[in-house]
């Protein structure tokens, strides 16, 4: 397995980190079973993943109580990140809205904190952007926060750069986390700005939603509230579906010649991004998390690097694909403050 520091936190971190959105299961990825996901995550932990990033609106809270149960035992071993800054509008309440403000931001810690049964986050993210509240204020939250010593560095995820710029002046921004992979790379512009400042880079999305492993043989059709059919709609719809296909012909190939599944070839072409510290992959099972650490284990060679940006240019005509993610009814446009 391949490390890098995490920005300029001194933090060592794995090149494949675990994602935990699916553990939450719900609506978003259907039901779970929370001993195989500890188990899917003791095996990513035994396979050289160090990182594992979740959030509190992931299954609201299930996830963290997950991570937090498989990590007893193991916590100086592992480098937790969490977020922060996206909750709902009402205890009990099922819209999600942003709370950026600095009360609510230490009363969300330290419910993380319990969840997590740990007393640190060694990443705090701020989830999505809040433009109801500057972001001055978050981030004296967070500095604070890292004063105090429950994080050890921040991060931001779905930011611009006008944004990450701004944060930025209020003090040390350690990660962002964007989407990025084969079939979204809008955001190289700003994992280049953050880079050129000091800023790691922990993306999200690096298969796809799993449309880049190859196991999809006809185009699925999800169940009505999937994760699948909001962020990740559009690859599993014309024209993409289709071009995605030709683009997996390619991958196999590569594939094969390192006697790895299709997904790993697609994981390491994001690593092979300069700006990359560390790519996201979900995990359901132990073989998965086994088969997704496996790509930390070898590299792409320049020549076949090369060939997956020609096939890429070829298929999907160039230039930055996808857009910058948003996701809808976060921005409390409407909400008012108690």
């Amino acid at each position: 397995m391949r490390f890098k520091e995490l920005g300029k936190s001194g933090i060592k971190v794995s090149a494949i980190a675990v994602g935990s959105w699916a553990l939450g299961g719900g609506p978003a990825w259907g039901d779970n079973d929370e001993k195989q996901s500890i188990a899917a995550l003791h095996s990513a932990f035994d396979h050289g993943i160090n990182l594992v990033d979740t959030a509190p609106t992931y299954g609201l809270g299930l996830s963290e109580t997950i991570v937090g149960k498989a990590l007893q035992g193991r916590r100086d071993k592992v480098v937790l990140a969490t977020k922060c800054g996206l909750g709902l509008d009402k205890p009990g309440g099922t819209q999600r809205v942003n709370r950026g403000e600095y009360e609510s931001i230490m009363s969300q810690v330290e419910e993380s904190l319990t969840r997590l049964n740990t007393d640190y986050i060694d990443l705090y993210q701020i989830h999505w952007p809040d433009y109801l509240t500057p972001i001055d204020e978050t981030m004296a939250a967070l500095v604070k926060l890292k004063e105090q010593g429950k994080i050890r560095a921040i991060g931001v995820s779905n930011f611009d750069e006008a944004l990450l710029a701004a944060a930025m002046d209020c003090g040390q921004i350690d990660c962002q986390q964007p989407q990025y992979s084969l079939l979204h790379t809008v955001n190289e512009p700003i994992m280049e700005f953050g880079a050129e400042r000091g800023v790691g880079v922990l993306s999200y999305g690096s298969l796809g939603s799993g449309v880049l492993s190859g196991k999809y043989k006809e185009k699925p059709v999800f169940p009505q509230g999937d994760a699948r059919n909001a962020m990740y709609a559009p690859f599993f719809q014309e024209p993409m579906w289709t071009k995605i296909t030709q683009l997996l012909d390619v991958l196999r190939q590569i594939a094969q010649a390192h006697e790895v599944p299709v997904g790993q070839v697609a994981i390491n072409w994001s690593l092979k991004h300069p700006y990359m510290t560390a790519a996201l992959v979900g995990v359901r099972t132990p073989e998965q998390a086994a088969q997704n650490a496996a790509a930390g284990d070898w590299e792409l060679t320049d020549e076949e690097f090369a060939t997956i940006n020609a096939a890429h240019t070829k298929i999907f005509g160039g230039g930055l694909l996808g857009e910058r993610a948003t996701w809808p009814g976060v921005r409390r446009k409407k909400f008012q403050r108690d």
